[in-house]
């Protein structure tokens, strides 16, 4: 008889299905993001069948679990244990097992440690399969009301002020929409970074996706920044999408005209790269087109 600890069964309602055996590989599980509802039955089964479930937090995999009556004892795997834990799942994957890997909330490997394992699975030939779901990166995209077509996540800033707008300038042509994670007591700081450096665009703000509290505010970069620098520190988790950049129009023209105003001020090299900068073109062309530009007019 089997013990009623070991049953692998998942329960919808008042209703307990048994979970069917799952074929040994690492199982890579979308959990919710805050709404449990948001759990697809092909997970809830991975998760009742797996040999092993590693995650974030036992204590919030555990709430997910208890929901869903699945009985199982997960075992932790995050970034300050991934060192010890990672060659113990790799272990039980080779002898051929089957392990369910999740973050407390939403898909794995975004913004987790969890690609050192899958890339670890990956060279021994271990087969890594997706169970996809909830993500708050595409959650927020969807609902913020900015173009889809082409995206970028940033995940966390760097804290320090200069670090974050060192990194924003990196980033400030990138031909799609931005999206970042951001802490509620830091909100307020970057969108005035945003703002300065990325200039007047329009952004989005999703708050407590997927809660009861749930929250989409919209506006440029800088009303966004005045509205939390006046407001209480919000709650809950954050995540900041912000419209790509302008398309530029500038001429042939234009160009010329910029790289030789800069070149009177800095070497070609420098002036072809801070041309770059601003027109979103590259420092290679219109440094070869400085020089032409400067042979023609004999300088």
């Amino acid at each position: 008889m089997q013990n009623n600890e070991n049953k692998r069964v998942y329960v919808i309602g008042q209703t307990e299905i048994a979970a069917r055996p799952l074929t040994p590989a690492l199982y890579l599980v979308a959990t919710p993001i805050g709404n449990l509802g948001d759990i697809t039955l092909r997970a809830l089964e991975t998760l009742a069948g797996a040999d092993h479930v590693a995650c974030e937090d036992t204590r919030v995999t555990r709430v997910l679990l208890d929901r869903y009556g699945i009985r199982q004892r997960p075992t932790a795997y995050h970034e300050h244990n991934a060192g010890e834990a990672g060659p113990r799942l790799i272990e039980a994957l080779e002898n051929g097992r089957s392990v369910a890997l999740v973050s407390d909330a939403g898909t794995p490997l975004v913004s987790d440690p969890g690609f050192r394992l899958v890339g670890q699975a990956q060279e021994r030939g271990i087969r890594v399969v997706p169970i996809p779901g909830a993500s708050a990166v595409l959650a927020a995209l969807t609902a913020s009301g900015l173009p889809s077509d082409a995206f970028f996540f940033g995940g966390f800033l760097p804290v320090k002020d200069g670090q974050k707008r060192t990194r924003l300038e990196e980033v400030r042509t990138v031909p799609g929409t931005l999206i970042f994670f951001e802490s509620p007591r830091r909100v307020a700081d970057t969108l005035e970074a945003m703002a300065d450096v990325l200039g007047a665009r329009q952004a989005a703000i999703g708050r407590e996706l997927t809660k009861a509290f749930e929250e989409i505010r919209t506006g440029t970069l800088a009303e966004l920044a005045a509205h939390y620098a006046a407001a209480d520190t919000p709650k809950g988790e954050i995540v900041i999408c912000v419209a790509p950049p302008a398309e530029r129009t500038e001429t042939a023209d234009d160009v010329d005209k910029l790289l030789l105003s800069l070149a009177k001020e800095m070497p070609a090299s420098k002036a072809a790269a801070e041309a770059a900068r601003m027109t979103g073109q590259q420092k290679p062309a219109l440094y070869r087109r400085l020089l032409e530009l400067r042979e023609g007019s004999g300088d």
